[in-house]
């Protein structure tokens, strides 16, 4: 079958033949119609992710649109290595139908990124009742701008996005979104300002590295009284770096709790639980997402696709 194969880590992936996957009990066979190039994908591929089997010539792709041998239309998954996604056929879970009306394409974009936020959001409006106001680190991206409009969708009372992009940032604010610029003189003056006293009951970090540790200093306190503040900082991307330096006082002085969002984090009974309703919120435009459609010809291309604003989705 034809397929985009990266034949060794930091190899650029090319269309290529490869061996037809055969399907393991509880899997189908199924056909390819969209699959996102998500950074987890790049990073998987590349032997860098902790999820990485170093096992190669591979196939990326950790999710897809597909269709059934009856012409449905399901998102799916958890395919076995070597084999990923963006292959003409998949051996995989036959997964969760689309809603009427989906863009399939818009969910392939759409559901990785969009669920990185929304187990999160779900979890922290569950356990406090209301959420209060949300810091999202990196909302310029299409993975960061999709968490800001679901903290919006959720109910947040106010929610602030950090970003380098004045563009999305304007466009950000048009969706009645406070905004703090990245690239400011002082970052965590910036962010601190934007927050306007409040502390987050949740923070979004898409970014780690020095984006995380502006977000400390911004969340910073001084004095011994009792602190009303609760947050829950979730670490889900590291596009600035692997590592950040967490200052102690930061911890000693805030009700704060630090988690992860990613796999191995959430169990997959709990993703799927919550993949319709967030299919239904990206069917409906409460989600934008924003893709660019490539072949497997153009797979060089649509890896080099460095843009946060879209998502490239390989289709065969």
């Amino acid at each position: 079958m034809r397929a985009i194969v990266v034949e060794k880590p930091g190899q650029s992936p090319v269309a290529a033949e490869f061996p037809d996957p055969e399907p393991a009990a509880g899997e189908q066979e199924l056909e390819l119609v969209a699959a996102g190039v998500h950074w987890v994908v790049r990073s998987l591929a590349s032997g860098q992710h902790y999820g990485s089997q170093d096992s190669y010539p591979l196939v990326p792709g950790v999710d897809a649109v597909a269709r059934t041998a009856d012409g449905r239309l399901v998102f799916t998954g958890w395919v076995r290595s070597p084999w990923g996604t963006m292959a003409e056929r998949l051996a995989a879970p036959v997964g969760l139908e689309l809603p009427d009306g989906a863009d399939p394409l818009a969910i392939a974009a759409g559901l990785n990124p969009g669920m990185s936020c929304w187990l999160p959001l779900v979890a922290r409006k569950d356990e406090l009742g209301s959420l209060g106001t949300v810091l999202v680190i990196g909302a310029t991206g299409m993975a960061g701008r999709m968490a800001a409009q679901a903290a919006l969708h959720l109910g947040a009372h106010r929610v602030v996005g950090v970003g380098r992009d004045p563009e999305r940032l304007a466009h950000l604010a048009e969706l009645g979104i406070t905004t703090a610029h990245a690239d400011a003189p002082d970052p965590a003056r910036a962010i601190a300002e934007a927050l306007d006293g409040s502390a987050p009951s949740l923070v979004l970090d898409y970014v780690w590295g020095s984006a995380a540790e502006a977000a400390f200093g911004a969340l910073a306190r001084r004095g011994m009284g009792d602190d009303d503040a609760d947050i829950t900082y979730t670490q889900i991307g590291s596009l600035g770096g692997p590592t950040a330096a967490l200052p102690g006082s930061l911890l000693r002085s805030r009700r704060i709790r630090i988690v992860g969002s990613g796999a191995g984090s959430s169990s997959t009974q709990r993703i799927m639980a919550e993949l319709p309703q967030l299919m239904g919120l990206i069917t409906d435009g409460t989600l934008s997402v924003p893709y660019t459609p490539y072949s497997f010809d153009q797979a060089a291309e649509a890896w080099a696709a460095a843009s946060g604003a879209r998502r490239a989705v390989i289709t065969p």
